[in-house]
């Protein structure tokens, strides 16, 4: 049975910059977790950064500069969560990522146009990039569907 590594604060830990809780509800989602099969893991959190902290956003791609609103690099230690989030999704042998949208580190198709604005574009947060480089599927909170269809695949693929 396949393991699913997710954005902790998708789980209700208060692992989100502002302390605000982001819990996704669903009992597919809680059978999955009495089963073991959620790895919960907050890149940003693991890096160091504390849970009360100004947002940042991606302000270039190449080189990667990724900023709070005060123009503070933040980008060493987004770098090192992507990192471990890769470590944690490979030793705990994840088939696939829920991932939090928008977000510097876990958005896996869309992220803030890095003006601060809250204008979404299309591209992907640092630790969602690592990990499709490494050819991990990635899901966000709006396509949940898609992510139990992947995971029935992997059960049935499984048995």
């Amino acid at each position: 049975m396949g393991k699913i590594l997710v954005s902790a604060c998708l789980l209700g830990e208060t692992v989100h910059r502002d302390s605000q809780q982001r819990r996704l509800v669903h009992p597919q989602l809680e059978q999955w977790r009495r089963q073991g099969r959620l790895v919960p893991f907050c890149p940003e959190v693991a890096a160091g950064l504390p849970v009360q902290r100004p947002g940042a956003e991606i302000r270039q791609r190449f080189p990667i500069l990724i900023t709070d609103r005060d123009g503070e690099d933040l980008t060493p230690a987004y770098l090192h969560g992507a990192e471990l989030a890769l470590e944690v999704a490979q030793r705990e042998q994840c088939c696939c990522a829920l991932l939090q949208s928008l977000s510097p580190s876990c958005g896996p198709t869309r992220v803030y146009d890095g003006q601060f604005q809250q204008v979404p574009v299309q591209g992907s947060g640092i630790t969602a990039a690592e990990l499709m480089r490494h050819g991990i599927p990635l899901f966000d909170e709006t396509q949940l569907r898609e992510l139990f269809a992947f995971m029935q695949m992997q059960d049935l693929s499984a048995a």
